[in-house]
C-alpha cells in the first residue's frame, strides 16, 4: 500500500495557503498543551495545595474538550470547516484573556473556568482543522498529511514548554513548599499575588497572538472540501460511525493514548523533581531541570514526527503504531523500576515513542468516512478526555508518597502502562482487519 502511494502528492493542487493556515493553528493548540501541563505544579505550589488538587488544571482543561466535540461537529455540519475554525481561535482567545480577571480574585478555581472556556475553543478548532487537513488532497495519503500537519504541533509544544519553564516557572518566588506552608496569611497572599501576575502574563500575550490568527483565516479564501451537506441526522449518523469497529476501538485507543501522553508529560516534573531533590539540589531548581528535561522529550517527540512521517510511505501505519507502542511500554517499565537518572531517561524517551500515535490512530479511525469525518472527528475529541480522567488518578498514587517501598511517582507509572498496552492492541487490530 504506502510504496504505491509514495509518488502521490500530499497537499491537493492550489490548497497549499490553506494548508499552511490549518497547520499553524496545530502549533496554536500544541503551546496551549504544554503550556498547562506544568501549570499543575506551579498551581500546587502559589496556592499550597496536593498535587491532585493541582491536576484539577488538567480535569478543566481536557473536560473543555470533551463538552464541546459533538456541539462542535454540529456547528461544522450545519455551517463549515473554517466557520468552525473561527469559533474555535475566538474562544481560545478569550479563555486566554479570562486570566486577567482570575488573577484578582486570587483564587484558583476562576483559572479552571479559564482554562475550560480556553478548551472549548480548542476542541473546536481540533474537531475542525484535523479533518480539514485530511480533506486536503488525495485519500490516499491523508494518514502522511496530517501526520505531516501533526509535525507543527510539537514545535508549539516546545514553545509552550519554553516559556513556562523561563518565563514562568524560574521567575516564580525561589521559596519552597515547605516554607511556604509556614507564612502568615498576610506574607502568603503577597507571594501568591506576585506569583500570579508572573503566570498571567504569557496567556495574556497569545490571547493576543490569537486574534491576530483569526484575522488571517477569516479574510483568507478557504476550501469548501467535505463542506457539500449540512444536513443533521445526529443520532442516525453517531450511530453509523460507531458500528465501525475501527472507528470504534480507534476512540478507545485514543482515550487511553492522550491519557498516556498528559500524564508523561505532566508528572515528568514531580518525577524529576523528586530525583533531583535527592542529589542535593533545592526544590525550585529541580524543578526547572526537570522542565528542561521535558522540553528535552518534547524535542525528541518532535523530531520523531518527522521521521516517522517519512517511514509511513514505507511501513503500514497499523504496524508501526503497534511496534512503538510495545516500545512505549518497555521504556515506561524503565521508568518505574530505575530510581536513578536511567529512569528519567526512559521517561524521556517514551516521547520517541508517543510521537506517531495521536495522528495516525487518527487516520485509521476516521479512514473511508467522507462527510462522516465531521462527527467521527468530534468522537476522537471527546476522547481527549483521557487527558483529564488519567492524571487525578496518577496524582493520587503521587500523594501516597510510598508504594510497596518504592517512591510512589515511580509507581504511579503503571497507568501509562496499562494505556500503551491498549494502544499495542489497537495497531494489531488494524493490522489483523487491513484496514491500515
Amino acid at each position: 500500500m504506502n510504496k504505491n502511494t509514495a509518488r502521490i502528492p500530499v497537499i491537493g493542487s492550489g490548497l497549499r495557503l490553506p494548508f499552511i493556515l490549518i497547520t499553524a493553528c496545530f502549533a496554536l493548540w500544541g503551546f496551549a498543551n504544554d503550556i498547562t501541563n506544568p501549570m499543575v505544579k506551579a498551581f500546587s505550589k502559589i496556592f499550597r495545595m496536593s498535587v491532585t488538587e493541582g491536576a484539577l488544571v488538567q480535569v478543566a482543561f481536557y473536560g473543555g474538550y470533551f463538552a464541546m466535540a459533538f456541539p462542535a461537529a454540529i456547528f461544522i455540519r450545519k455551517y463549515s470547516y473554517k466557520a468552525g475554525v473561527l469559533l474555535g481561535l475566538g474562544m481560545y482567545a478569550l479563555g486566554a484573556f479570562l486570566f486577567f480577571p482570575a488573577m484578582k480574585t486570587g483564587t484558583y478555581y476562576p483559572f479552571l473556568v479559564a482554562y475550560f472556556i480556553m478548551t472549548c475553543g480548542l476542541s473546536f478548532l481540533e474537531t475542525s482543522c484535523n479533518p480539514y487537513i485530511l480533506s486536503m488532497g488525495p485519500p490516499e495519503t491523508a494518514t502522511r498529511r496530517l501526520n505531516f500537519a501533526q509535525t507543527f504541533n510539537p514545535m508549539g509544544s516546545l514553545i509552550g514548554m519554553y516559556v513556562a519553564m523561563n518565563f514562568i516557572q524560574d521567575r516564580l518566588h525561589p521559596m519552597d513548599t515547605a516554607d511556604r506552608a509556614l507564612l502568615t496569611d498576610v506574607e502568603f497572599e503577597a507571594v501568591r499575588d506576585a506569583d500570579l501576575a508572573v503566570l498571567v502574563a504569557p496567556y495574556l500575550f497569545i490571547g493576543a497572538v490569537i486574534l491576530v490568527m483569526l484575522i488571517l483565516v477569516a479574510v483568507a479564501r478557504m476550501p469548501k472540501n467535505c463542506d457539500q451537506s449540512h444536513g443533521i441526522d445526529f443520532v442516525h449518523t453517531v450511530r453509523r460511525i460507531f458500528s465501525r469497529p475501527n472507528y470504534r476501538e480507534g476512540v478507545i485507543a485514543q482515550f487511553f493514548y492522550v491519557g498516556a501522553q498528559i500524564m508523561c508529560w505532566t508528572f515528568i516534573i514531580q518525577y524529576g523533581t523528586r530525583l533531583f531533590m535527592g542529589m542535593g539540589m533545592k526544590e525550585q531548581d529541580a524543578e526547572v531541570l526537570s522542565q528542561k528535561y521535558n522540553i528535552a522529550a518534547m524535542a525528541i517527540f518532535c523530531c520523531s514526527r518527522f521521521i516517522c512521517t517519512f517511514l509511513l510511505k514505507y511501513i503500514n501505519p497499523g504496524r508501526l503504531l503497534e511496534i512503538l507502542a510495545v516500545a512505549a511500554g518497555i521504556f515506561t517499565l524503565g521508568t518505574i523500576f530505575l530510581q536513578n537518572i536511567l529512569g528519567m531517561y526512559c521517561l524521556v524517551a517514551i516521547s520517541a515513542c508517543m510521537s506517531l500515535m495521536f495522528p495516525t490512530i487518527y487516520g485509521i479511525a476516521l479512514d473511508g468516512m467522507a462527510d462522516d469525518a465531521k462527527f467521527g472527528s468530534a468522537g476522537l475529541i471527546m476522547a481527549i478526555l483521557g487527558g483529564s480522567v488519567m492524571p487525578p488518578l496518577q496524582a493520587a498514587v503521587i500523594d501516597l508518597g510510598t508504594v510497596a517501598g518504592m517512591p510512589a511517582v515511580n509507581v504511579s507509572f503503571v497507568i501509562p502502562l496499562i494505556c500503551f498496552i491498549v494502544v499495542t492492541i489497537y495497531g494489531y487490530r488494524t493490522v489483523k482487519r487491513g484496514i491500515a
